[in-house]
C-alpha cells in the first residue's frame, strides 16, 4: 500500500514533514501550496516552501516531496511548473481542493471545481510544460457547494494527462466536518474510462488503522493520503502497514527535533505557538501530550520551552545529525 502525507497549509510544513517522516511508513509527501498569480516566480519562492529541493527533493529520512502549485491561469501555471521542473522535483502537484475563503476569492483551490473545463486546461498546460518523466498530479475535493460535477472534474484531470488524482471526500461546503464521503470516491473512480492510466488516491478522515481499511474497502483505492491523523499519531503510517506504531517514549525526541528547527525557521514570537499547535493534535492520541500541553500552555519564552524539552528527553534522539539552517534569504516566519 502507498501512503502519502497530505499538504496542510499553516501546519504541515517542511519542519513537520521532516519530523513525521522520520518515524517511517510514509512513501511520499506533498508540500503546502505555492501560490501562483500573474508572475513567474523566482527559484527562491519554490525553495522557501520546499527547502527539500536543496537536498535532492527528499526529507532527511529520504522521503520524496512533491511541490504543489495553486492558481487559475493555465499559461502562468505552466511557466512556473517549467521553472520548478528545473529544480528536479519528484513531480508537480496542482491544488484544486483548498477550501480557504481568501484563496477561493482569488480564484484558487476548490472554487475551480465549478469549472472543470478550466481545470482540464490547467492540467494539460502543465503536462506539456514539464518533461515527460516528471509526474503531474492533482488534488481535488468532491466539489464546491455540491458534488454534482465531481465526475466532470476527475475526467478533465485524467484526460489532460495527469498521472495521479487525490480526492478529498468532501466538498468545500463540508469543510472538515465528518463524515468523509468515501463512497463518492468509489463512484468517481468507477466513472473513469477503463483505459484511464491515472491512479486515484483516497483522502479524508483516516484517523486509525480501521479507518484506513474501511477507506480502502469502500473506495477501491490502494493508495491513501493521510494528514491530520498522522499529525495526531506519528505512528499511524507504520500501523496501517502492520509495522507497529510509535509509543510515547519516541515522541519527546521528535518534539525536540521539531523545536530545534522551529527555532531556526520561525520568528521568536511565534515559536511557542508552533509547538503548542502540534501538542494540541498529539494530546488526542497520547495522555502524556495532554500533560505536556497543560504544562506549557502559558509558557511563551523560548528559553523556558527549550529547557522543558531538554528535561523531557527519556531516550536518545532518533537522529543526532545537526539540524541544517536554511540560507538566510530563504528563512521565513510562521
Amino acid at each position: 500500500m502507498t501512503l502519502l502525507l497530505a499538504p496542510m497549509e499553516g501546519l504541515l510544513d517542511a519542519t513537520l514533514r521532516d519530523v513525521l517522516t522520520r518515524t517511517g511508513g510514509i512513501d511520499r509527501c506533498v508540500s503546502e501550496f505555492i501560490r501562483v498569480t500573474q508572475t513567474l516566480l523566482p527559484e527562491r519562492a519554490f525553495l522557501r516552501v520546499v527547502p527539500e529541493l536543496l537536498h535532492g527533493g527528499r526529507t532527511r529520512a529520504g522521503v520524496p516531496v512533491r511541490p504543489q502549485l495553486l492558481g487559475s491561469d493555465p499559461v502562468c501555471l505552466a511557466e512556473n511548473a517549467a521553472r520548478l521542473a528545473g529544480l528536479s522535483p519528484f513531480g508537480v502537484d496542482l491544488n484544486f481542493g483548498c477550501p480557504a475563503k481568501t484563496v477561493n476569492q482569488s480564484r484558487g483551490g476548490a472554487v475551480l471545481l465549478d469549472e472543470p473545463e478550466l481545470i482540464g486546461r490547467i492540467v494539460a498546460a502543465v503536462r506539456r510544460a514539464v518533461p515527460a518523466q516528471v509526474p503531474v498530479s492533482a488534488k481535488m475535493r468532491l466539489g464546491f457547494n455540491d458534488d454534482h460535477r465531481a465526475e466532470d472534474c476527475a475526467h478533465a484531470i485524467a484526460e489532460a494527462g495527469a498521472d495521479e488524482l487525490v480526492i478529498h471526500a468532501r466538498t468545500k461546503a463540508h469543510g472538515y466536518r465528518p463524515p468523509a464521503y468515501w463512497e463518492r470516491i468509489a463512484q468517481v473512480r468507477a466513472s473513469l474510462p477503463a483505459g484511464a492510466r491515472i491512479t486515484v488516491i483516497a483522502n479524508g478522515d483516516i484517523w486509525n488503522v480501521a479507518d484506513a481499511e474501511r477507506c480502502r474497502a469502500v473506495t477501491g483505492c490502494d493508495a491513501l493520503m493521510i494528514g491530520r491523523g498522522m499529525v495526531t499519531d506519528p505512528g499511524l503510517a507504520l500501523a496501517i502497514k502492520g509495522l507497529g506504531g510509535v509509543p510515547w517514549q519516541q515522541i519527546p525526541p521528535l518534539l525536540l527535533a521539531f523545536w530545534q528547527q522551529v527555532s531556526v525557521r520561525v520568528e521568536r514570537r511565534h515559536r511557542a505557538g508552533r509547538l503548542k499547535q502540534w501538542l494540541n493534535y498529539l494530546r488526542q492520541r497520547y495522555p502524556q501530550a495532554q500533560a505536556a500541553f497543560d504544562e506549557l500552555r502559558l509558557v511563551h519564552e523560548p528559553a523556558a520551552i527549550e529547557s522543558w524539552l531538554q528535561a523531557s528527553q527519556i531516550r536518545p534522539p532518533i537522529t543526532t545529525e545537526p539540524i541544517p539552517a536554511l540560507p538566510a534569504e530563504l528563512a521565513h516566519s510562521c
